[in-house]
């Protein structure tokens, strides 16, 4: 199957390295002109515009879009939506919100044009292990470009789906990184508690690895994080700053939206924010307050 990709970050790299093994043909559009020169060198053929690329496509077209959320993707598709025809289909597999996928859809339906939202979970280990695809849209849609999903996904028959209407696919991905962030700050709390008890001695890759075999809380999440120990095993180098890309908010003000309780994913998320406050001017509050009633030490800088 022929197929458009936009956007050769990592990721998108990787997909269209995954895509050209698997037998389609793909032609790729990015910004970088080293990004475009990797992607002919591995076989995919280089546009050098977003019209050059379409100009490219057989009709029925797909073109799947790899670039950042929000902004990048809303220009993306505008342009998209100018060049393509009826019955052309658009892949946007980045981390955008369910809602606006759900009105990107419903904008490009009026060009019946098919806008399918895909939630992708792999990363740079995409090439290797497949990725994980929440698939949203048109039935009819998702089923001409099952082909492209078997061939992504770590098998033909697992690790994808058709999960729903449009905006669907980005509803899951949006939970499913939620949920990602609670376990990431379990695991942190959970290693920082075994290093903080020093008189045992504890070599926390060995204990990792003791994990991943067998254990209740086995995971590739796991396994990823006794690769980190194993490499760098007091993190040295490493600044204690957690980013969010989005997803772990759009889960709590959905959950808020929704009125279910989420206290772990809510608690992960303002710990990665509390990361990022290397001032924290609350923690100073907190202790000139102690200091005022209790008259208990301030520690002071310098």
């Amino acid at each position: 199957m022929q197929i458009g990709m936009v956007g050769l970050g990592k990721m998108g790299a990787n997909m269209t390295a995954r895509l050209q093994r698997g037998g389609h043909s793909v032609v790729a559009f990015d910004r970088s002109a080293e990004a475009l020169r990797a992607a002919a060198g591995a076989g995919a053929t280089a546009a050098d515009s977003l019209p050059a690329l379409v100009a490219q496509l057989a009709a029925p077209r797909a073109v799947w879009v790899m670039v950042p959320a929000g902004d990048a993707t809303e220009a993306t598709l505008e342009e998209l939506a100018g060049l393509l025809a009826a019955g052309d289909a658009v892949i946007d597999g980045g981390n955008s919100n369910y809602k606006d996928s759900m009105r990107r859809a419903a904008t490009l339906a009026a060009r019946a044009v098919h806008l399918v939202d895909v939630g992708t979970s792999g990363g740079v280990w995409g090439l290797r292990e497949g990725y994980s695809l929440m698939i949203g849209g048109d039935p009819g849609a998702v089923a001409r470009l099952r082909p492209v999903f078997e061939t992504l996904a770590p098998a033909p028959d697992r690790g994808w789906g058709h999960v729903g209407p449009s905006g669907s696919g980005h509803f899951v991905k949006m939970i499913h990184n939620g949920i990602e962030y609670g376990m990431m700050q379990a695991y942190a709390e959970g290693f920082a508690i075994l290093r903080r008890k020093e008189a045992l001695e504890l070599d926390l890759a060995q204990v990792a690895e003791i994990w991943r075999h067998g254990s209740v809380v086995r995971s590739w999440l796991l396994d990823l994080t006794a690769r980190a120990l194993a490499e760098n095993p007091t993190m040295e180098g490493i600044a204690p700053y957690v980013s969010d890309s989005g997803e772990g908010r759009w889960t709590v003000a959905e959950a808020v939206d929704l009125d279910v309780p989420a206290p772990v994913i809510t608690l992960a998320l303002l710990q990665r924010l509390r990361s990022r406050d290397a001032e924290s001017y609350g923690d100073r509050l907190l202790a000139a307050m102690r200091n005022q009633f209790g008259g208990h030490a301030v520690k002071r800088e310098g």
